[in-house]
């Protein structure tokens, strides 16, 4: 196979095909919850020791904003602001049983759709798009580590 004249492109193209079919896995769960929310509960489950400020930070938003946020995601049951029994003035959040089996059925969609994709390659193709994948994950992990504190929160977010 010739290497495409804007490879770039072609990548993105490829990832977006790749995005488009985890978004639609993704959007089909049960309580409707928007993306940032969603978003939201991933970090946090990423991220135990997450508080409204670091939230706020991987957003790339105002404290108000990421609090904002978290109240709805507390009004709906899917998280809660815990303090930390070492210092009350610190509160981290929490996501609820509800959030994690929310988290869990995405999930679980989102491989479910992958895999019906990768059905239809031959099995060489899926090994190699694996090691490319890896190959891209760990070159971007060094372009990440190079950037900029300033930059990083778009890397995290």
């Amino acid at each position: 196979m010739e290497r495409p004249p804007n490879l770039a492109a072609a990548i993105e193209a490829a990832a977006g095909a790749l995005v488009g079919v985890l978004e639609q896995a993704g959007s089909r769960h049960s309580v409707s919850v928007p993306p940032t929310q969603l978003r939201v509960l991933s970090i946090v489950s990423a991220r135990p020791d997450t508080n409204v400020n670091r939230l706020a930070e991987l957003l790339d938003v105002v404290p108000s904003s990421a609090s904002r946020l978290c109240d709805r995601l507390e009004a709906t049951g899917l998280l809660r602001r815990v303090a930390d029994p070492r210092d009350r003035r610190e509160v981290h959040l929490v996501l609820t049983p509800a959030a994690e089996n929310l988290l869990r059925e995405i999930t679980e969609r989102r491989h479910r759709a992958v895999q019906a994709v990768l059905d239809q390659m031959p099995h060489r193709t899926q090994h190699e798009l694996l090691l490319a994948l890896a190959a891209f994950g760990q070159a971007a992990a060094l372009v990440e580590a190079a950037a900029a504190p300033q930059d990083r929160t778009a890397w995290t977010a």
